[in-house]
């Protein structure tokens, strides 16, 4: 750690010229070639949820099989045309005519002979008021595209009495696609927009929020730069998601290490005239927990690797390379425009050289030893802890279990995909308006894949399943007046089953179940897929990967604590809070969500997500405090150090969760279900955790362990400066 007699550092006149230059170079060139790569991300990602299942996925193999028998991975929509009374036969001649005008629509899956028709429909449902078309889609195109055009010669039969809607999962993924296209832009602007106003206020410089927030933005730029690329190549699994996580998490964790950079620097300045003093003293004291932090949570995400579902495991890549950027942003680039500005940065409250700055106040009454110098409400709180420090870590202790009883409360089973949509979504409406006039699964069936001998009994256990209103043996799609022999591939068949509930709801995925448990005694090879397979076994999959990702990545962020902190219990004791702080905000979100917005549940990656963001993201503050208190401990004392080291670092880590809870609420302004509760949880997680676990409960209970906190290294047991055991 750095020390104030440490021999300062004045380079040559050269190296103040050439070393700035540059890495400003370096830095001007990733962001002139990552900037305008920003808006092609969306060309190399996907948002379809079968391409993040693992292989050994049963609805995978059920996709592979459907290949085989369609040439393409077609994806359908279902276009409905509803009326409050019943269609005459005029409106139903001109709907028929429809059908070779969607075929027409480019895009659309192309027959395989003259005698088929890749069109189905016009399909009458039984009150008489309604019809729908099956469109398949092929997926080599853009499906917000294809559906757009289909949406506009739907539109050309609709009329006041005759309503046309395009749905199924085409129309979802093309609604759910325009709902992330706010990412490129929209999002950027408003977590920018909200730092800056952050550190205005906390700052009270005009000059110092642009420095920073052009030093994340840049980490951003290189960042974008690599995972495109990376996309581009097949290496990762880019979604929407995952874009717009990449995003906040650069400019957030940027935000936050710059902090503890230019709070060093502040710092510095008031005990040097020379900037580049300043600025060494300042990089030296900051490099460690910078590095540290940012490896941590590197490795954190790195973790999700061990995850089964593809999104999550490219998640954990994508993620760490953003925070590679902002760590090498806020050692590298910051530095650079801090010394070119250097007093100037903090405008119009230039920081001056005063021999007294340590021992500001100094003629207020005596204080407690560690806390001299240190006014305001750090003064306060550090004197709380000193006086009652049992008190202080009881009572944040139970406000914590308190907000984490409502963890109970949380239903992170997945939800319906017509609500993962928080705008209107003709998809949505659509899918509604089926459902009162078709069986509700006729869109999109259940897939049993069956060998072709026992095609037949698998057939009458399939439709004698509760919940499957038919069922038939694909044929292809077969001009009416030909023959209908089943397609065979490979010595199987295809056998589709109609769900009477919504494909997308509870009811649904208990009839997949019951299929894949009975089934079997029919065909021991039959498989079960589809767009409601799909849906559970990503849950299943992602529930799975909870309980096995979570002790890896607590047992990685503890063996580095122990590295950083050279002790065992001051890690354990880190590692507990942040799990505490985890529990606590997922139990506050859960009523929120159930009670406040009502949502019909969560997303089962929810929690998953959820606890690397506030866990690794809380480690950044544990590791900020507890180096600050182990540098003051050497000095001073345990004690006398974490009061110390809470009142030097009490602003800017308070600072940084504030920045780093507003940028990850951006995220709300994507109307998506899933970064909405993820935007809540971290976001109110991380302002719990630095308003009660990093200000009250880790020092409080630090301080009331004392020295011992520090075993088994040396500072456990040995007195320093006079300080009583």
């Amino acid at each position: 750690m750095i020390t104030e007699n440490r021999r300062d550092w004045h380079p040559a006149r050269w190296l103040r010229i050439l070393l700035p230059a540059v890495l400003l170079i370096i830095w001007l060139g990733a962001a002139s070639f990552g900037g305008p790569t920003f808006g092609k991300l969306s060309s190399v990602s996907s948002n379809d949820q079968a391409a993040f299942l693992p292989a050994s996925a049963e609805s995978t193999e059920v996709n592979t099989w459907q290949q085989k028998f369609t040439d393409s991975q077609a994806i359908p929509a279902l276009i409905v045309f509803a009326s409050d009374s019943a269609l005459s036969p005029a409106q139903l001649a001109d709907l028929s005519t429809l059908a070779p005008k969607f075929a027409a629509v480019k895009g659309v899956q192309i027959p395989v002979s003259p005698a088929t028709s890749s069109v189905t429909g016009p399909i009458p449902s039984k009150d008489g008021k309604a019809v729908q078309f099956i469109v398949p889609i092929s997926d080599t195109n853009d499906v917000n595209t294809v559906v757009s055009d289909l949406r506009a010669v739907a539109a050309t039969a609709a009329s006041p009495s005759l309503a046309a809607y395009v749905t199924g999962p085409a129309g979802l993924t093309a609604d759910l696609v325009n709902a992330f296209g706010g990412i490129d832009g929209i999002l950027l602007l408003v977590a920018a927009g909200a730092v800056f106003l952050i550190l205005l206020l906390v700052y009270r410089s005009i000059v110092l929020p642009f420095l920073v927030l052009l030093t994340s933005i840049f980490a951003l730029s290189a960042a974008i730069l690599f995972v495109y690329a990376f996309a581009s190549w097949g290496w990762i699994k880019l979604s929407g998601q995952s874009q717009g996580i990449l995003s906040i998490l650069v400019i957030g964790a940027a935000t936050d290490y710059s902090l503890l950079l230019v709070a060093r620097f502040r710092e510095s300045l008031h005990h040097v005239e020379s900037k580049w003093a300043a600025i060494n003293r300042a990089w030296r004291a900051a490099w460690e927990p910078i590095a540290a932090s940012g490896a941590t949570v590197i490795i954190a995400l790195l973790c999700l690797l061990f995850s089964d579902l593809n999104s999550n495991k490219s998640l954990g890549p994508i993620a760490a390379i953003g925070i590679v950027f902002a760590l090498l942003s806020s050692l590298t680039l910051l530095p650079v425009l801090l010394v070119l500005f250097g007093r100037a940065a903090f405008w119009p409250f230039r920081p001056k050289v005063d021999s007294l700055h340590a021992q500001a106040h100094s003629t207020a009454a005596p204080t407690v030893h560690g806390l001299e110098g240190i006014t305001g409400l750090w003064k306060r709180v550090g004197t709380l802890i000193s006086h009652r420090p049992r008190a202080t870590w009881a009572i944040a202790l139970l406000v914590l279990l308190a907000c984490g009883a409502g963890i109970v409360q949380l239903q992170a089973n997945g939800v319906p995909q017509s609500e993962v949509i928080l705008t209107a979504s003709q998809a949505v409406d659509g899918q509604k308006v089926s459902a009162q006039h078709f069986p509700s699964g006729s869109g999109s069936p259940v897939v049993v894949v069956a060998d072709q001998g026992k095609a037949e009994a698998v057939l009458a256990a399939a439709t004698a399943t509760q919940g499957i209103s038919s069922a038939s043996i694909y044929v292809g799609n077969v001009r009416p007046g030909t023959d209908a022999a089943p397609v065979v591939r490979e010595g199987k068949v295809i056998i589709n089953a109609v769900l009477s509930s919504e494909p997308d709801s509870q009811a649904a995925e208990q009839v997949v179940r019951s299929l894949r448990q009975d089934l079997p005694a029919v065909d021991q090879g039959v498989l079960v897929g589809g767009v409601t397979a799909i849906a559970l076994d990503t849950n299943t999959t992602a529930q799975s990967d909870l309980v096995k990702i979570i002790p890896i990545v607590l047992l990685v962020i503890l063996l580095i604590l122990m590295l950083l902190l050279r002790s065992i219990v001051a890690p354990v004791l880190l590692v507990a809070s942040v799990v505490i702080s985890y529990v606590a905000a997922l139990g506050v979100s859960a009523v929120v969500f159930n009670h406040v917005f009502h949502f019909s549940g969560a997303d089962a990656a929810v929690p998953l997500f959820g606890f690397v963001f506030l866990v690794a993201l809380g480690v950044d503050y544990n590791i900020f405090l507890m180096t600050r208190v182990r540098e003051e401990s050497l000095r001073i004392g345990t004690r006398p150090g974490i009061l110390r080291g809470l009142g030097m670092t009490g602003s800017v880590i308070t600072s940084a969760g504030v920045v780093l809870a507003a940028t990850f609420a951006a995220l709300a302004v994507i109307p998506i279900l899933f970064l909405a509760q993820i935007a809540f949880i971290v976001a109110f997680g991380v302002l719990l955790d630095t308003v009660i676990v990093r200000s009250l409960l880790v020092p409080a209970l630090s301080y009331d362990i004392g020295r011992a906190i520090w075993w088994p290294s040396k500072l456990s047991h040995q007195p320093l400066n006079g300080e009583i055991r």
